[in-house]
């Protein structure tokens, strides 16, 4: 990575001081960033393919078609494609329909299906180099978990949707430098995005949860279609006390850790993307590991359980809304649901998290889980994200006892998911067309030129 020495931010304007950090770095000299974003690319493309057939995508669809447009942007399973803004908009809920994709720990979201529906719309309307393409998705991913620092955990637990608010300004970033922006320009489009930023978690447990990150991604095009015609804006929208940062969140934490040791380390290297092995909230992932070794280590009957604990520390369940889903949709937000589906020895495919009803015996053992919270358990050092963990606790009707706890469940870093189960993911995606698979994954690992950037659109559609 490129060493540039940063300040806290106070000596210049936040706005100013990360386009001209951005302008001048070179992610793809670090082989770790750029094998990393090879590895993220994969990754969303097995969420995207798997959401193909989603309902909500052809809602969506029957919208953007109403609108019209040139067609020139893939849109990923589609063998259709759709206008500039339309598909970045069908790209990012694709992405995220399934909440299959990737999240990144310092967001506090999910990065790539935001960043890359930005970028895989610039690169079908402009010449952007393989090469441009995978670093531009670095410095996307880095603007976006400096920007999950920044704002502070308030923003969050006040219902505001991360991939969302932060996810336009990363991605009108990412999609900036691909473009070969120079800072002042980079510092409009920031500003055009930051005026965007919007989604609530009131929406978690619907369509519209995944529609964030397309609207997200079509609204960071917007900023830079807006740069790019000069259009009048603010150079400083992170600043001030009518800025980004004092309007969502601590302005005092953006200036001590935004911009700080920039140049140190790329964020999706370290601590690098989650992916997913479950198609659900990251969130009930430390419940879902737990649940299931205690299925596997002892020989109960669910009819025999009195009762079920799942113990986190405060907050460590804010993104889990749904306590009585009726649904598998909504079961993604629901560690109840997660851990009866685990307990009683059921699949956590994609099977059991569609719109269809919900089990009846799982929903009547549904009230049987209960949430608590200690403040007082001791985080591991190895947690992820930082400071959590949950413990699934059950007792039987004679009276037995059992726990486990998981501290960093199967895919976070540190637990990470390899290449080759990246590429398998992808591959039990598209078992229908396992040619399809290898042809992605020999694409994106081989990424480099132009050319190969317009054989990986081609393959999207």
């Amino acid at each position: 990575m490129t060493h540039v020495h940063a300040s806290t931010g106070r000596d210049r304007r936040l706005t100013e001081k990360l386009a001209d950090l951005v302008v001048s770095s070179r992610p793809e000299n670090d082989a770790a960033a750029m094998a990393a974003a090879r590895l993220g690319i994969l990754d969303y493309l097995a969420a995207s393919f798997a959401a193909r057939e989603d309902a909500g995508l052809a809602k969506l669809w029957s919208i953007t078609e109403a609108e019209g447009g040139r067609a020139e942007v893939p849109v990923i399973g589609q063998q259709r494609k759709a206008s500039f803004l339309s598909a970045a908009l069908l790209n990012g809920y694709i992405g995220h329909a399934l909440d299959f994709d990737d999240v990144h720990s310092d967001v506090r979201g999910h990065p790539s299906t935001v960043i890359l529906p930005a970028l895989i719309s610039v690169a079908a309307v402009s010449s952007v180099s393989g090469q441009r393409f995978l670093a531009a998705y670095v410095i996307g991913v880095e603007v976006m978990a400096r920007l999950g620092r920044a704002i502070g955990d308030a923003h969050y637990i006040k219902g505001w949707h991360n991939t969302s608010t932060l996810g336009v300004i990363a991605a009108a970033v990412a999609a900036g430098y691909a473009k070969g922006f120079s800072a002042e320009q980079l510092q409009k489009a920031i500003g055009f995005a930051a005026t965007q930023a919007s989604g609530l978690r009131a929406q978690f447990g619907t369509e519209t949860k995944p529609l964030h990150a397309g609207l997200a991604a079509q609204s960071a095009l917007l900023a830079v279609r807006l740069a790019e015609a000069d259009f009048g804006g603010s150079s400083q929208a992170l600043d001030g006390k009518h800025g980004f940062f004092a309007v969502y969140g601590d302005p005092e934490l953006a200036n001590s850790v935004l911009l700080q040791d920039w140049g140190a380390s790329w964020r999706i290297v370290t601590p690098g993307l989650w992916f997913k092995i479950y198609p659900f909230c990251s969130a009930a992932h430390h419940a879902a590991d737990a649940a299931v070794r205690l299925a596997a280590r002892h020989a109960f009957a669910p009819a025999e359980l009195e009762a079920v604990r799942i113990i986190f520390p405060p907050e460590g369940d804010a993104a889990l809304v749904e306590r009585e889903p009726r649904t598998g949709e909504q079961g993604r937000f629901s560690v109840e649901y997660v851990a009866s589906l685990a307990l009683h020895r059921r699949s956590l495919s994609l099977e059991s998290f569609t719109a269809a009803p919900i089990a009846p015996d799982i929903l009547a053992f549904l009230p049987r889980v209960q949430r608590a919270y200690d403040s007082q358990i001791a985080p591991a050092p190895e947690a992820v994200p930082k400071g959590r963990f949950t413990i699934v606790e059950i007792t039987t009707k004679a009276g037995q006892v059992y726990c486990e706890r998981v501290d960093r469940p199967r895919g976070a870093p540190g637990n990470a998911l390899t290449a080759a189960e990246v590429q398998q993911k992808l591959a039990d995606v598209l078992t229908a067309d396992p040619t399809l698979a290898e042809r992605l994954a020999s694409t994106t690992a081989s990424l480099a030129s132009e050319a190969d950037t317009a054989h990986l659109l081609a393959l999207l559609a």
